[in-house]
């Protein structure tokens, strides 16, 4: 499934001579959308080779892969089960909603039992408890997440110097960089505090999918706004200017500060003149509402 490619037209790109183009991946599924859709794609096509009839995972109560596993699930058949971290709080959170919505069961886990979430003990606990499930990582990232996400890179089908992504877990980043084979530049935007664990992840799941090492990507760890979903009146300013001229839609806790952090680049000189730039929007629209009602800020 393609999305459409869009060129953005504003004078800071003419000044910098630059090209700028959106990957709008946000357009995949109304519901599963953006690298949420690449990474569950062929772990669906496993647990239906399983004959796995439940999907159980992992995350906070504003995850956007919580809310695009349990539309998933519904979509193609599968009970769910979302193991949540921290206290259940009622009335559910716009994403709890949504994913009690399609059908998934919630499950709150204490943030010290949480933290085990990849101990095989627990998962084994787990597997008894809900009838052996097909178990997918907080964030969905594993090898074939990073596999749906190579194919972000070959449905791109213009001559391009860079592309651009947010990064949460890695896998998203992992897939562009894997699929490009050392082709290209990868700028990766962290959207979380700690880029040492992030640069260490990203290499290890593009060694374990490709068996490859490539050095033609960074880390731009200078614009997650303090840490994961926390903004400031800056970025809420700019994504509003953006939106408005573009018509695109963005959220504040991963596209929005990459593009940020682009535009800023841009305007120091990061890029040579006459440089192709995609910037890829990876989705999580859907968490806009949540940010809304828990920040009282409009997105």
């Amino acid at each position: 499934m393609e999305t459409p490619l869009q060129q953005l037209q504003e004078p800071l790109l003419q000044e910098q001579g630059i090209t700028l183009s959106i990957k709008r991946e946000d357009l995949l599924h109304p519901e599963i959308s953006g690298n949420k859709w690449r990474k569950l794609k062929y772990n669906l096509q496993e647990a239906k080779r399983l004959k796995c009839h439940t999907l159980l995972t992992f995350g906070g109560a504003y995850s956007n892969h919580i809310a695009a596993t349990a539309a998933a699930g519904k979509a193609f058949g599968f009970k769910t089960v979302g193991i949540i971290r921290g206290e259940e709080h009622l009335p559910l959170n716009p994403t709890l909603r949504l994913a009690a919505s399609s059908g998934m069961q919630l499950q709150y886990m204490s943030r010290e039992k949480y933290r085990q979430k990849d101990d095989p003990a627990l998962l084994q606990e787990l597997s008894g408890q809900y009838g052996q499930p097909y178990i997918l990582p907080e964030g969905g990232t594993n090898a074939l997440a990073v596999k749906g996400c190579t194919e972000i890179v070959q449905d791109i089908h213009v001559n391009y110097d860079y592309i651009c992504c947010a990064s949460g877990t890695g896998g998203t980043v992992a897939g562009i960089i894997a699929g490009l084979a050392g082709e290209k530049q990868v700028l990766a935007f962290p959207a979380l505090k700690g880029g040492d664990f992030l640069q260490k992840e990203v290499r290890q799941l593009v060694y374990n999918y490709s068996g490859h090492i490539y050095v033609n990507w960074h880390l731009i760890a200078d614009y997650h706004f303090g840490g994961y979903a926390k903004v400031k009146p800056e970025l809420l300013a700019f994504m509003q200017a953006f939106q408005e001229q573009h018509h695109i839609p963005l959220e504040p806790v991963y596209t929005g500060k990459m593009l940020y952090g682009l535009f800023d680049l841009i305007r120091q000189g990061y890029f040579p003149k006459g440089n192709r730039i995609v910037a890829v929007h990876t989705g999580g629209l859907q968490g806009n509402a949540g940010f809304k009602e828990r920040l009282g800020v409009e997105v």
